[in-house]
């Protein structure tokens, strides 16, 4: 029974040896090979997300120059906007999630998600965050790409 809420508390990801861990710590002990083979009598299966790997790019990028240049203290809202990219797992597939922060208040005001880190992904992110400030002007754009006017 301990093998199994292990294992259920893990949300299946947890192997032999990470069970026979827990349940050791729990106050009974169990050898990794033994939790082996309760875990095959109770149908148990580690199952880990899978490696993410990122899509090499055919072409290299623009060399952008950085204005912002680390100074992140923003005086005031649509001076300078930031923007980045992750990767999240789905359930069975990787999604990508850009997003579009203010950094004068640090919180998100735009964001798309896509199966594709492409740049309609970043387009559409930026696209938000420009039409729900109002389309302002003169905004600085930084990225891990560097900062565009």
């Amino acid at each position: 029974m301990l093998v199994k809420e292990a294992h259920s508390a893990s949300n299946g990801s947890a192997g032999a040896r990470t069970i026979a861990g827990i349940v050791t710590n729990a106050g009974v002990k169990l050898s990794r090979y033994r939790a082996t083979k309760l875990m095959k009598n109770l149908g148990l299966v580690s199952r880990q997300l899978p490696k993410h790997k990122y899509r090499k790019q055919a072409l290299e990028h623009v060399e952008i120059p950085n204005h912002l240049e680390r100074q992140f203290a923003v005086t005031a809202p649509n001076q300078v906007w930031v923007g980045d990219v992750t990767y999240v797992w789905t359930g069975n597939r990787w999604a990508y999630l850009a997003v579009v922060l203010d950094l004068f208040a640090r919180k998100p005001i735009g964001w798309a998600m896509s199966f594709s880190p492409d740049s309609q992904l970043t387009s559409k992110a930026l696209k938000m965050a420009y039409e729900s400030r109002g389309k302002p002007k003169g905004v600085m754009f930084h990225s891990d790409r560097n900062a565009l006017h």
